[in-house]
């Protein structure tokens, strides 16, 4: 089916891909706020949680200034991805990535040993919450039907992006 034959079949495929795309546009864009406060936590030492995942934990000032500065790139990735559907899949990548890597630090030795014995339920919590908000944005991605104009499997398009 081509891209005019969707639009006049009135199955409302296209205002569905535009809804779930601007919803996942602003969902980007929420991250840029997210990871902007996040870098500023971590370059000033403020242990809040969400925005300092192991606020609780011995730490060294200069880790955390190397982590605002890594967590710039991802205020520029998801600003991109933002902007760009193309850089839609990365993102996703880096916060899955990211779930992931939080879930082994959470499960680890080395944690277990510094919180003596401590619940690490906070942890999880906001890891599941970050985990959370990579799912809403791999839907909203599935919905909108980027993957498939990206590839140009389905419509016709030839991978151009609308």
């Amino acid at each position: 089916m081509q891209e005019g034959d969707r639009m006049q079949s009135g199955d409302g495929a296209i205002s569905r891909w535009k809804w779930a795309g601007t919803v996942l546009q602003w969902s980007l864009w929420m991250g840029v706020a997210y990871f902007c406060c996040m870098a500023v936590a971590h370059f000033f030492g403020l242990k809040v949680p969400l925005l300092f995942v192991y606020y609780d934990v011995p730490f060294h000032a200069y880790q955390d200034k190397i982590i605002s500065f890594a967590v710039v790139a991802y205020v520029c990735l998801f600003a991109t991805a933002a902007r760009h559907p193309v850089a839609v899949p990365a993102a996703l990548i880096a916060l899955g990535a990211t779930v992931a890597g939080l879930a082994a630090v959470n499960l680890s030795a080395a944690l277990a040993a510094v919180l003596a014995g401590r619940s690490t339920f906070a942890y999880w919590l906001q890891t599941g919450l970050i985990g959370g908000y990579f799912l809403w944005l791999l839907a909203l991605f599935v919905a909108s039907g980027a993957g498939t104009r990206l590839t140009g499997e389905s419509d016709g398009s030839g991978g151009r992006s609308r």
